[in-house]
C-alpha cells in the first residue's frame, strides 16, 4: 500500500469523520469478509476485481459476497440458540425480507436454518417461488389488504403478526368465511424508542405500527389498546394466538433498549395469561441491530447481544414465575447490509469554495466574527438517490473509497453526488477520498445490502441496478439491472 500525504481535517468535515491514515485501506467492519485489494491495487470480492465486474455488468453495481451473507445468517441462529438453549431450546430467527429480497436471498436464507418474514403480498411472492414453507414465512404490515390476508391463509403462514383492532377483525372474519384458523401475533408497542446510543422510554408511541400498551390508549379505563386485542382475539374461534410482537426501532448498537421491551413484554404476557387463563407460547423481540456506515459505528456481535437479551429474558421469567416462550428475532439489515457494496463510475468533478467560522491558533481578534472559505469537492457517479435513497431520507451517513486503484495522493474532503436533478442527490456526505480522484475511476460505497436496492426508483427514468453475487470466484446475476426497455414497456404510448 502506498502512504498518503498527511493533511489536516477540514472544518468543513463533520467532527467524527477523521483523516484517514491510510485511504487505500478496508476498515473494519464496514466491508464484507471477502473483500481486499488485489495484487495490483484494485478491489476485489472473493478475489474477482471490480475492474472485471464493471466490464461485464457495467456500472452502477450493487456486489454481494454470498459466503458472508451465509456466514452472518448462521452467526445470528448459532449465537442466539446457544444463547437460549436453557430458556426455550433456542430461537426462531426470522430474516427481514424489507431489508433486501429477491429468490436467489430467500433460498439462501432457508438454506441457512432461518426463517423469512414478509411484509406485502409481492415478497410473499417472492418466498413462494423460492420454495419456502408457508410455516417458515411470517406477514406483517400495518395495512394487509384482504387479499394479502387470504393469500397468507392460502400458504398457511407460520405467523400473521396483526397490528390493530380493525386487523384482527378483519383477520378472524377471512378466517372464519374460509372455515379456518389463522395463526395471529399481536404487534405492540412497549413505550421503548432505541437510538444509536440511547433509549428513551415513553408513555406510549405516536407511529403508525402496533398496539399501545399504555393504559390510557383505549376508551376503556385501565384498559390498553394491547389487552383489548388480546381480549378480543381470545373471543374469536377463527383466531389461534401464538403470541406477541414488537419492534423498537432500527440502526441500534446498545443493547439496553432491547433489554427494556423484553423485560415489559414479558410482564405483559404474564399478566395477560393469568388473566384470560391462556398460554401465549411466543414472543418476538423483533430486530434493529446497528451495522458500521463509518469507522465510528460500532456494532455488537450477534453473541454479545444474544447473551444481554437472553439474560433479561431468563431472569425476568424467574422473578414472574412462568415458562418462557419461545423467542423469535427479525435480524435483516445486520445480515445483509455489510455483505454489499455498490460500485459507481466517477463522471464529472467540481470544488466548490464553502464558508467556514475561522478558527484555530492564527485566529485574532480582527478575524474572530470573520468566515473563511475552504474547499469542498463534488464527485459526481453514475447512480444516486434512484439506487440509495437513505442519505435524502434519514441522513444517513456512509463511507466510499477509490475502488479501481490504490493511490498516494493527499486526502481531500469530497461529497459524493449522484446525477439526479435534485440538490439532495447526496450520496455520501462527507467523505476523504484521494486528490487525484478522476473520471473514469470507480468508487464503491459499503453496507448498502440494506434499504437501498430494497427502495431504489426510477427517478429521472434511470433504470435500477442489478445485483451481483459473488461466490468462490465466481459472480451471477441474481437480480437483472434494468433497461430502457424495461421502463418503455410499462409506459402504454400516446
Amino acid at each position: 500500500m502506498t502512504q498518503q500525504t498527511k493533511r489536516a481535517a477540514s472544518p468543513l468535515a463533520p467532527a467524527w469523520l477523521a483523516v484517514p491514515e491510510d485511504l487505500n485501506a478496508l476498515p473494519e467492519p464496514i466491508w464484507a469478509g471477502g473483500v481486499e485489494r488485489d495484487n495490483d491495487g484494485v478491489l476485489a470480492v472473493d478475489g474477482l476485481s471490480v475492474t472485471a465486474l464493471k466490464e461485464q455488468f457495467g456500472t452502477p453495481l450493487f456486489v454481494m459476497d454470498e459466503s458472508d451473507f451465509r456466514s452472518r445468517a448462521r452467526a445470528f441462529k448459532h449465537a442466539f440458540d446457544e444463547a437460549f438453549a436453557d430458556i426455550c431450546g433456542g430461537v426462531d430467527v426470522y430474516y427481514a425480507g424489507k431489508s433486501f429480497l429477491c429468490t436467489a436471498v430467500a433460498a439462501w436464507v432457508a438454506e441457512e436454518g432461518l426463517r423469512l418474514d414478509t411484509c406485502s403480498g409481492g415478497e410473499l411472492a417472492v418466498a413462494a417461488r423460492a420454495g419456502i414453507k408457508g410455516e417458515n414465512l411470517g406477514l406483517h404490515g400495518n395495512n394487509k389488504s384482504d387479499a394479502e390476508i387470504s393469500r397468507a391463509l392460502d400458504m398457511e403462514l407460520g405467523r400473521i403478526v396483526v397490528d390493530s383492532l380493525d386487523e384482527l377483525e378483519r383477520v378472524a372474519k377471512i378466517a372464519s368465511a374460509r372455515g379456518g384458523r389463522a395463526k395471529v401475533m399481536l404487534r405492540l408497542t412497549p413505550g421503548v424508542h432505541a437510538h444509536t446510543h440511547e433509549f428513551i422510554a415513553t408513555a406510549h408511541e405516536d407511529q403508525k405500527f402496533g398496539l399501545s400498551m399504555a393504559e390510557d390508549s383505549t376508551e376503556q379505563a385501565g384498559l390498553s389498546a394491547a389487552e383489548e386485542a388480546v381480549a378480543a382475539a381470545t373471543s374469536y374461534s377463527s383466531i389461534e394466538l401464538l403470541g406477541l410482537h414488537c419492534h423498537i426501532g432500527s440502526q441500534i448498537f446498545e443493547p439496553d433498549g432491547f433489554a427494556l421491551a423484553a423485560q415489559k413484554l414479558l410482564v405483559f404476557l404474564a399478566a395477560m395469561q393469568e388473566k384470560y387463563s391462556i398460554t401465549l407460547p411466543e414472543l418476538d423481540l423483533g430486530g434493529g441491530y446497528g451495522i458500521a456506515y463509518t469507522p465510528v459505528d460500532t456494532p455488537r456481535p450477534p453473541a454479545e447481544i444474544a447473551t444481554a437479551m437472553a439474560a433479561v429474558v431468563r431472569s425476568t421469567c424467574a422473578e414472574l414465575g412462568i415458562t418462557a416462550p419461545r423467542i423469535s428475532i427479525e435480524p435483516g439489515r445486520a445480515i445483509v447490509g455489510s455483505t454489499t457494496f455498490t460500485l459507481y463510475e466517477v463522471g464529472t468533478l467540481k470544488t466548490v469554495r464553502v464558508d467556514a467560522p475561522a478558527s484555530g491558533s492564527g485566529k485574532t481578534a480582527e478575524t474572530a466574527d470573520k468566515n473563511v472559505t475552504h474547499p469542498r469537492r463534488y464527485v459526481s457517479v453514475d447512480g444516486g438517490m434512484s439506487d440509495n435513497a437513505r442519505p435524502v431520507l434519514y441522513d444517513a451517513d456512509y463511507s466510499a473509497i477509490l475502488a479501481s486503484r490504490t493511490s498516494s495522493a493527499a486526502p481531500q474532503l469530497s461529497r459524493v453526488v449522484g446525477k439526479h436533478c435534485e440538490s439532495g442527490d447526496i450520496v455520501v456526505r462527507d467523505v476523504y477520498l484521494p486528490e487525484d480522484v478522476a473520471a473514469g475511476d470507480l468508487l464503491a460505497v459499503p453496507g448498502t445490502g440494506a434499504y437501498c436496492w430494497a427502495l431504489s426508483s426510477n427517478y429521472n427514468y434511470l433504470a435500477r441496478p442489478g445485483v451481483v453475487a459473488v461466490r468462490d470466484g465466481n459472480a451471477r446475476l441474481i437480480v437483472r439491472g434494468e433497461t430502457e426497455e424495461d421502463l418503455l414497456n410499462r409506459d402504454m404510448g400516446v
